[in-house]
């Protein structure tokens, strides 16, 4: 096949939420109906007991959650899908928010019972700051929850972005029967189906069969009275809108019964986009050129504890990748290549010859990259990076066995490269600070030291309340602050110099005090931020 071939069949997205709104179940059915898993996981009473295919880490089975992003990739009606399950907790947040950068639209998922949560609507504002197209699946509608159109208005309102419902529910929580495709103006009525495809599917070309009032009694009629309504309220949809990014297509359905996923997976195969053009330093990048261009979004240690691999997750941009074939490492000057890389599914690896524009392939990595990172066949560009956000809350790494010391190093080095925290380092190295987004981070960070890498530590909160980057256009300034402020002054993993401060009081009134120093709220120190900027994530209403 072609290149624009292979491109044009390719629907690269990623599928984000609120947590427990049905993200990772609604996943994994649609897996089911690509063939690419027999049966989907169940998870009762938070005690997971068949473990769900996309949460692949050990805690992640212990607690129920997603705490990282899973790629997963099958065939379905003459398209390759790739998606990326994200986490759905805030304090992973960051993780979501780099993986939004290497797909080309996004399903959001909502909860019926719950509605729009406070975590949906800061996922939802990043989506708009990059214009990426988003279709919203309602969940749980075998459950007793808000009416429809409670729903709708309720996402028109809270999500700031023009509706237009594609599917309606015939009933709802017991009395949950199926949906109506107003995009293929049909209804398909079947019996509940949790771990396989649907048993038995009903067909009615039209809202008109008479066999309907038959099938659902008075729920026709409202049904038909529901349909009438909102054609007459919304305009047509308009896939160019969509794409845009200006309207947001509502389905209905019930993950965990597969009500509605088939609908929302055949209309999104109709109208989501294929793999786009992305923006590099220089120029933008199409996905037909000839030449073959990709970035590191995400890194990722020990997905296989038994190897103690390492696995660099890369979004292919444009061109052709060839196992084999020699790449330039923008960032290292130097040209690599590649004897072992992998498509996914979640932790399953299968070894791939050839990688496309929209894939996301994981290459074999001995500490070459990190988090952004550009391959290309020669050029010097580079992808607008994924820089690391400003932490608030901060703990230090002690060592409680000094015969584990190496085992600690190389642990907290590794885990902190993946982005799930960032690592910081006082006095010559002797004291390791880590700072995350969220209290949750410290856990995974603390479980992993402990069960992947046979470390022994405990961790000890810190004073601190924000990390800022520093730089000047006057190397004095930077040597007056430094002498005033070093018990606060620490460096990242690249050696930039970083501010501690107490709270948001104090660091306020350093700024004031050194008004030739800048202060960065990402460790992209490219000047775009500033002394005061928020970071993107924070204007976009993150923490």
């Amino acid at each position: 096949m072609s290149l624009n071939g292979e491109i044009q069949r390719r629907r690269t997205f990623a599928i984000i939420s609120h947590p427990d709104a049905g993200k990772t179940t609604l996943t994994e059915k649609l897996l089911l109906f690509g063939g690419g898993i027999r049966q989907a996981g169940a998870v009762k009473s938070n005690k997971i007991r068949r473990t769900t295919t996309s949460d692949f880490m050990e805690i992640e089975r212990q607690r129920g959650i997603s705490v990282s992003t899973a790629v997963m990739s099958f065939e379905y009606g003459g398209r390759l899908i790739n998606i990326l399950d994200t986490p759905g907790h805030k304090d992973f947040a960051e993780d979501t928010y780099r993986t939004l950068t290497a797909v080309d639209s996004v399903i959001l998922v909502v909860d019926s019972v719950k509605g729009v949560e406070e975590q949906t609507e800061k996922l939802m504002k990043v989506c708009r700051l990059r214009r990426t197209p988003v279709i919203v699946f309602i969940n749980k509608l075998d459950r007793e929850g808000k009416r429809p159109l409670e729903l709708i208005d309720e996402l028109d309102n809270k999500l700031n972005i023009k509706v237009r419902p594609l599917s309606w529910p015939v009933g709802s929580g017991s009395d949950f029967k199926g949906v109506y495709n107003l995009h293929d103006r049909n209804l398909y009525l079947f019996h509940p189906g949790k771990t396989v495809v649907e048993r038995e599917r009903r067909l009615f070309e039209n809202l008109d069969d008479p066999l309907l009032d038959t099938a659902l009694g008075r729920e026709a009629t409202r049904l038909r009275e529901a349909v009438e309504l909102i054609e007459g309220v919304y305009e047509p949809f308009s896939p160019a809108e969509y794409l845009a990014g200006r309207v947001a297509p509502v389905f209905f359905g019930s993950a965990l019964n597969n009500f509605g996923v088939r609908e929302l997976l055949e209309t999104f195969l109709r109208i989501a986009p294929p793999p786009v053009e992305r923006k590099a330093d220089k120029r933008r990048v199409a996905p037909h050129e000839e030449h073959f261009s990709g970035f590191v979004f995400k890194i990722h240690a020990n997905l296989d504890p038994r190897h103690r691999d390492r696995i660099a997750f890369l979004r292919v941009c444009s061109g052709r990748f060839q196992r084999y074939k020699p790449f330039r490492h923008v960032r290292l000057g130097k040209h690599v290549r590649f004897s072992t890389a992998y498509s996914f599914m979640a932790r399953e690896k299968n070894m791939v010859e050839e990688a496309y524009p929209g894939d996301v392939i994981g290459l074999y990595d001995r500490g070459d990259f990190k988090i952004g990172d550009t391959l290309t066949e020669g050029e010097e560009l580079t992808f607008h990076g994924i820089p690391n956000f400003s932490p608030e809350l901060f703990k230090e790494v002690v060592n409680t066995d000094p015969l584990r010391h190496k085992q600690l190093d190389s642990g907290i080095r590794q885990l902190t490269e993946e982005g799930v925290a960032q690592l910081f380092v006082q006095n010559s190295g002797r004291r390791r600070i880590v700072g995350a987004v969220g209290a949750l981070q410290f856990d995974i960070i603390q479980h992993r030291l402990v069960h992947e890498y046979g470390a022994a530590c405990r961790m000890e909160t810190l004073p601190y309340a924000r990390a800022c980057w520093i730089t000047s256009r006057e190397p004095a300034a930077i040597t007056r602050f430094r002498r005033f402020n070093e018990a606060e002054i620490a460096t990242d993993r690249e050696g930039k110099l970083v501010y501690l401060a107490e709270s948001e009081w104090s660091l306020r009134g350093v700024m004031e005090r050194y008004p030739e120093v800048d202060f960065h709220f990402t460790s992209e120190l490219d000047g775009s931020e500033g002394r005061t900027g928020l970071p993107q994530w924070q204007a976009a209403g993150g923490r």
